[in-house]
């Protein structure tokens, strides 16, 4: 199992690198990195600016096919990738949570993709970014990248896809943090606020 962090995003909302955004006193790709160094046998980070990253001691990739927004990421990640199966996420994620990460993986069997409900939303909104994906995911996903076709949830179609329910998302994360991710300072400020 190969675990991805996608930092390839445009970063307009924030103004700077949020992989690079320090939460009390960590970076947001440091704690990434060393959470998904404690459960994946290989780390990759897919960004098209590699230079800031070298100091992390994983597998640097760029883009397969260039401006393609998060589902060339998803590609590229599993493009790269050792592993039959990728977990991917976002760098942008401070609340990742081992446990939960560790029970999609258990889960995989023989699906395509596992991914989980998002909470709150109607029934069947999914975290795309927050997923695991198998190598059966290229060819459809490179098909969608010649029709510029960019939605993940394209991608959904005609794969045996697991959805993880919001029910048992709940167990593993009653305060709805795990899919939080910083888009803005004020998302950012929202965070480090005491609770």
């Amino acid at each position: 199992m190969t675990g991805v962090i996608l930092s390839g995003g445009k970063n307009t909302r924030m103004g700077t690198n949020k992989a690079f955004i320090e939460i009390n006193g960590e970076r947001l790709i440091d704690r990434t990195v060393k959470l998904f160094k404690g459960i994946f046998d290989e780390v990759i980070i897919v960004t098209n600016a590699p230079l800031p990253y070298l100091d992390l001691n994983v597998t640097i990739v760029s883009d397969v096919i260039k401006g393609k927004g998060a589902l060339g990421g998803i590609y590229s990640g599993i493009f790269y990738a050792a592993s039959s199966h990728c977990f991917i996420a976002a760098c942008d994620m401070p609340f990742l949570n081992e446990a939960f990460i560790k029970y999609m993986v258990e889960n995989i069997e023989h699906y395509d993709i596992v991914v989980p409900e998002k909470v709150s939303k109607p029934i069947g909104w999914m975290e795309p970014l927050h997923a695991v994906y198998s190598r059966n995911c290229l060819p459809p996903i490179r098909n969608l990248l010649k029709k510029n076709e960019l939605k993940i949830s394209a991608l959904y179609r005609g794969l045996n896809v697991r959805l993880i329910p919001e029910k048992t998302v709940k167990e593993f994360d009653p305060q709805d943090q795990m899919f939080l991710n910083v888009n803005t300072k004020e998302d950012l400020e929202r965070i480090e606020a005491p609770s």
